[in-house]
């Protein structure tokens, strides 16, 4: 037998107008920039593939929620019941899709905006800056291979940065989030 190709399955959620998924709704396989151009609001969702994550003003900034599969009745408690981006968002603006990532991990975080100060590379995920790497905190990054979450606090907690390949100049400044320091990062694998 010849090789195989893995397949890859593409990301897919169904926003909807009210909770507990009912009022209109709008099935989404890709990023979307502005989801009030097709719901009035946006107050439950469904993610049926992938991995997505969503925030509260258009344009994907501000503050995020990383979701998975999986279902969302009430997405102004969905950060505190998922623990991954435990911030509430009273209104969803805009959401990415992930994409699949499969193979090395690698970023480049500084301590500093625009690449300066203490420099650490990761291929791997690191529960607290402070303790592991003496960082006090990460405010620009490069992202090498695969797709990273930064954290506020320790162990993977509190609010979070979503970061895909390319360099990140001002994680604050950029309108990402509203973040106040980053202390723990980790890889997005194989939930998606």
């Amino acid at each position: 037998m010849g090789a195989t190709t893995p397949s890859v399955t593409m990301g897919r959620i169904i926003l909807f107008e009210e909770k507990n998924f009912q009022g209109r709704s709008y099935e989404c396989s890709s990023d979307c920039s502005d989801i009030h151009l097709h719901l009035s609001r946006c107050s439950s969702c469904r993610v049926e593939n992938g991995c997505f994550v969503l925030y509260d003003r258009s344009n994907f900034v501000g503050n995020q929620v990383f979701l998975k599969k999986g279902e969302y009745s009430d997405l102004a408690r969905v950060g505190t019941v998922t623990g991954v981006g435990a911030v509430a968002l009273d209104t969803v603006r805009s959401c990415r899709l992930i994409p699949m990532h499969r193979g090395q991990f690698r970023v480049k975080i500084y301590e500093l905006e625009n690449f300066g100060g203490q420099m650490q590379e990761l291929l791997e995920d690191c529960e607290s800056l402070q303790d592991r790497l003496s960082m006090s905190d990460c405010q620009s990054c490069t992202v090498l291979e695969g797709h990273w979450l930064l954290f506020e606090q320790p162990n993977f907690r509190g609010r979070v940065i979503y970061v895909r390949p390319g360099e990140h100049k001002s994680l604050r400044e950029s309108g990402l989030s509203s973040v106040s320091k980053i202390s723990s990062i980790r890889r997005i694998m194989d939930v998606c």
